[in-house]
């Protein structure tokens, strides 16, 4: 929990965006590091540097079909006067004792076989007659020659240079080079190195849990019928996306009652799943927002600091909010407010940095950036808090999508960017440059 010098000093005193996040990541902790085979690292942090145990690739050999040659042998050759050269033998992927070639002689290789030894080059099938392997529409035939084939010849057209076609070992990395350092994220590309370099398993911070609840007795699962006063839950689809979006592996537990046993009952069964907890709605001043009531028994106490701590941000939208450890495995929990693109933009701001840090990562935040601000009329902001609008960015330029109301899904849906508008300013006139956070 934050510190005495962070925290505002009186009860109705507003806590800063900055100091609630610097709360919360002074709380969380990266997960510890395991040992996962290749696939089941996928979207994890390394935690140590990877070292190249053998050259990438580990011999010379062919980046084409056609045929191994020693230079000295097809020089000047053309169509007019090809050369001719003995086929001494087939060179396929994998073989581990190729033929040797030497005066005079050739030897079929097909693309990625080891080059034979005497070869200084490949001369692409393309720019011969084919010899005795041509198949159809000009192909290669891989076929191995008996010793009374080896007599077969191959005409070649034209002259190449020393390597040519040759993908030289360690062209691609060497033994001894850095191929990953610690931090990196694992995807499909990076697998595909560890693989290659002969990696069957890795040292990685897992994919933080994420247990999304959200509460309210309104709320209705999609698919179902909509009574009078319900509304479908949509908050728990939304959070549960936007943290597997941040890497994190999410679970959505379904809409939860307005009763504070039953909430109560429900986080404490999720604990045993969960590295970080968010709940969404009832943290506000109402008589059903039980999520205070419901936290107030299971609050990790025991830590200096502990519990959970509900407070009011100078933010719009996303004013209430709630964060502290529960459980005895001091598992943090975020409790975000009920409204959509309050609870949305809580998640951009407090939960997707946590779950960051829960994987060890350095870089918590999406970028921000300066843009034009492009719009109808001037832009209106409550003084002393900061505001989040839904836009649209674009080469430089943001445009406002909908309008300030923290209801609004659809204008959310329809938005690719936060527009930040300070503390201070209580009016951004089109025109003016402002801050934007881009969510791509």
């Amino acid at each position: 929990m934050s510190s005495a010098a962070t925290r505002p000093t009186g009860e109705d005193d507003l806590w800063s965006v900055d100091q609630h996040l610097e709360d919360i990541l002074s709380t969380v902790q990266p997960l510890e590091p395991i040992e996962l085979q290749l696939l089941d690292a996928q979207g994890c942090v390394l935690v140590e540097d990877v070292t190249v145990p053998v050259s990438l690739p580990p011999f010379d050999n062919s980046s084409m079909d056609g045929y191994a040659v020693r230079i000295a042998d097809v020089e000047g050759a053309s169509e007019e006067f090809p050369a001719a050269l003995e086929v001494v033998g087939d060179v396929a992927a994998g073989a581990d004792d190729p033929v040797r070639v030497g005066p005079g002689q050739a030897a079929r290789i097909m693309t990625g076989a080891p080059l034979p030894p005497g070869a200084e080059a490949v001369v692409p099938v393309e720019w011969t007659d084919g010899g005795l392997g041509e198949g159809p529409a000009g192909g290669m035939r891989a076929r191995s020659l008996a010793p009374e084939d080896a007599g077969g010849q191959v005409r070649v057209h034209r002259p190449v240079e020393a390597r040519a076609h040759v993908r030289a070992e360690g062209s691609d990395v060497k033994a001894g080079d850095r191929a990953l350092e610690a931090g990196t994220i694992l995807g499909p590309s990076q697998i595909a190195l560890l693989a290659a370099i002969g990696r069957g398993t890795v040292r990685v911070r897992p994919r933080p849990r994420v247990v999304v609840v959200s509460t309210g007795s309104e709320l209705v699962q999609p698919g179902e019928q909509l009574g009078r006063g319900r509304i479908y839950d949509s908050n728990s689809f939304a959070l549960t996306a936007a943290a597997r979006d941040a890497g994190a592996i999410a679970y959505r537990v379904g809409a939860v009652a307005d009763d504070a046993e039953t909430l109560r009952s429900t986080i404490e069964d999720q604990l045993i799943r969960a590295d970080l907890l968010v709940t969404t709605g009832g943290v506000s001043v109402g008589a059903y927002d039980v999520v205070k009531e419901a936290l107030a028994d299971i609050g990790d106490e025991d830590v200096p600091g502990g519990g959970i701590e509900f407070r009011k941000l100078a933010m719009q939208p996303g004013k209430p909010q709630g964060f502290g450890s529960i459980g005895p495995d001091h598992t943090p929990l975020l409790a975000l407010p009920g409204n959509p693109v309050s609870s949305y933009v809580s998640f951009e701001l407090f939960a997707r940095p946590a779950i960051r840090a829960l994987m060890g990562l350095t870089d918590l935040h999406r970028p921000v950036v300066r843009a034009t601000l492009t719009a109808d009329k001037a832009l209106r902001s409550p003084k002393g808090r900061r505001q989040f609008l839904r836009g649209r960015y674009a080469d430089g330029e943001v445009t406002p999508v909908g309008g300030a109301g923290s209801h609004l899904v659809a204008a959310l849906a329809h938005a690719d960017a936060l527009i930040v508008v300070p503390e201070d300013m209580e009016s951004v006139e089109p025109g003016t440059e402002v801050d934007v956070v881009p969510l791509g």
